[in-house]
């Protein structure tokens, strides 16, 4: 299908899920946020869990949504930063011991997301009054661990 964004399933250990967590969030916490999403998404692909996935895809988002704040892309943050806190919520919801395995506690992550939102907002009126990057505008992303 033309256009399909879709990921195939691609079976991983959960060894080497566990590593491409580690790397990827070591990645986002030294602030190198491409290269987090480009770490994590093996993991989210190689699982068939669903409250894992999300799990992933909710820091991939949240990684993405960093490389669009250093790229000054405010609409690109929030999207990133709302759908990042969607699927961290329904890892949450659906099996909360996937993440606290993981050593992220998502209720503190989600405030943390939370914080973010609410300052994209500002930033997209202090960039309007031309007062900086957007990057600087923001809280630095949330440490995951």
């Amino acid at each position: 299908m033309q256009g399909d964004r879709r990921k195939a399933y691609r079976p991983i250990p959960p060894d080497r899920r566990r590593y491409a967590l580690d790397t990827g969030l070591a990645a986002l916490a030294r602030g190198d946020f491409f290269l987090a999403h480009e770490l994590l998404e093996p993991a989210w692909m190689g699982t068939s869990n669903q409250a894992e996935r999300a799990l992933y895809q909710g820091l991939i988002k949240l990684a993405a949504g960093y490389v669009h704040a250093v790229r000054g892309n405010p609409i690109g943050v929030a999207r990133n930063l709302q759908g990042a806190r969607l699927f961290l919520a329904t890892s949450e919801r659906l099996d909360p011991e996937v993440a606290r395995a993981a050593g992220i506690d998502l209720t503190v992550l989600l405030a943390m997301v939370d914080v973010r939102l609410v300052a994209v907002t500002t930033a997209v009126d202090d960039l309007a009054s031309a007062r900086g990057p957007l990057i600087d505008l923001l809280p630095p992303a949330p440490r995951v661990r």
